[in-house]
């Protein structure tokens, strides 16, 4: 937004703060009074050249110039932030922009985008910086939907679809969607805790049960001797997949997306979760061989129960943010992983030539990829003593390859951390921002030079 002032006089750019001297200076650097211009911007005026706008054309000061004529004002008003302007001029007189350290990046960004100067021209310095929010905004909209709870939570559901998707599927939503979740969560864990009990012993009981078998093409009936788990523990397994079932289709039917909402991950292991459960109940009354069979293959498969496990991300803000940051950090592992495997291939081989350079009957690297075994458990520094070597040379190359594994996990760690931290402290805040009671967003008016 532009308009036109009277051209001020030397004695009021001698009270703004220009002295004698720098006046003078000017008039003797053989530049006419009349190139000169003043920008007030946001009530602060900057004096400069006509020709150190004209420096980078395209931009908005370039056309500005283009147009200007000395005869109708030599100074103009743009109603933006003044501190980030500084900047903006400094970039047309010395050709470097740099980033204010005190001005966060959507803000300096908006800025540029009025003047018309591209952020890609930011000096390396303070790209980081700058670009540092946009990056964590990017990722978290890429691997979940933490930057739509708080906009969901400023646009409450109208329709009767829309609530009952809010009550399960946004936690902050309302005090019914907490309760919900906590609910969830209580099955959740419920439904783990019974997984890890039926495994023992103390909650088996024996029972006789009826098989069909075939002797001489005739069919027989006789009782054998099964042990089941305890029937209080396969009641409170019902229970929890009675509400995983219920949760899951209520979802299913508030869904906005169904497509989306099948292709997701966690609903994913939600089907999977109790599919197995009503089919293994579908077949408990089978007595032929085949059923039977088939029933044993389903109660060996019951371990995809732990994988609602994975349900606990939709509730736990953290875990969910966890994985964020591994997603993020896929170059970094990716790295770790590589050298891994080059020092594991290494430090095996070298093993294996320096054991049996002296042949002993003690050593147990009787080939290399034995010896692959070896070098993880020794990197890992976790060391279960298994193997180990019995040659002064073989403990030498024992001790580097300990020493390189601390160094191979010590590199990506500090990446990792730093990721989760932006993230998390970035997401915590979107859930705690206050709700607005009105968006302004303020209307920009073009004004003409005249």
């Amino acid at each position: 937004m532009t308009s036109s002032v009277p051209v001020p006089s030397y004695q009021e750019c001698m009270s703004s703060g220009l002295s004698s001297k720098t006046y003078s200076n000017d008039m003797n650097s053989g530049r006419h009074e009349a190139e000169r211009i003043v920008l007030n911007v946001g009530g602060i005026r900057y004096l400069t050249y006509k020709s150190t706008l004209e420096t980078l054309p395209g931009t908005r000061l370039a056309n500005l110039v283009d147009v200007w004529s000395s005869d109708t004002t030599n100074e103009f008003f743009f109603d933006r932030h003044p501190g980030v302007f500084e900047f903006v001029l400094n970039y047309y007189r010395t050709g470097k922009l740099h980033c204010p350290s005190n001005v966060c990046g959507p803000l300096f960004e908006d800025e540029l985008d009025f003047w018309g100067i591209d952020e890609l021209d930011v000096e390396p310095c303070c790209w980081t910086s700058f670009r540092q929010y946009k990056d964590a905004e990017e990722t978290l909209a890429q691997f979940g939907k933490i930057n739509s709870d708080v906009d969901q939570s400023r646009n409450p559901p109208q329709t009767l679809k829309q609530k009952i998707w809010a009550l399960f599927d946004d936690p902050h939503s309302s005090v019914m969607a907490k309760v919900t979740a906590f609910v969830s969560l209580f099955f959740i864990l419920l439904s783990i805790t019974v997984f890890c009990l039926e495994t023992h012993q103390s909650f088996h009981v024996s029972a006789n049960v009826t098989e069909l078998v075939t002797e001489d093409e005739y069919n027989a009936e006789e009782m054998v001797d099964e042990v089941i788990v305890m029937p209080a523990l396969v009641i409170v397994e019902l229970v929890c997949v009675v509400w995983f079932t219920f949760e899951f289709f209520v979802r299913f039917w508030c869904c906005p997306d169904i497509l989306s909402f099948m292709k997701s991950f966690l609903n994913i292991i939600d089907l999977l979760a109790i599919l197995p459960f009503y089919v293994e109940v579908g077949l408990i009354g089978l007595t032929h061989k085949p059923g039977v069979s088939l029933l044993g293959y389903l109660r060996v498969v019951r371990f995809v129960r732990i994988l609602r496990i994975f349900k606990l991300t939709r509730h736990v803000l953290g875990i969910r943010v966890l994985g964020y940051t591994l997603a993020a950090s896929v170059r970094e592992l990716g790295l770790l992983l590589i050298f891994f495997a080059l020092s594991m291939l290494f430090f095996a081989t070298m093993m294996y030539y320096a054991e049996n350079l002296t042949p002993s009957e003690d050593s147990t690297f009787s080939n290399i990829p034995v010896g692959f075994w070896w070098a993880v458990i020794t990197m890992t520094t976790v060391g279960y003593g298994d193997m180990y070597p019995v040659t002064w040379l073989g403990m030498m190359v024992a001790a580097f390859c300990a020493v390189a594994g601390v160094l191979a996990f010590a590199m990506p760690v500090p990446v990792i951390v730093s990721n989760f931290s932006r993230y998390y402290s970035l997401a915590v805040t979107k859930h705690k921002l206050p709700k607005k009671k009105n968006n302004y967003k303020p209307q920009m008016r073009e004004h003409s030079l005249d």
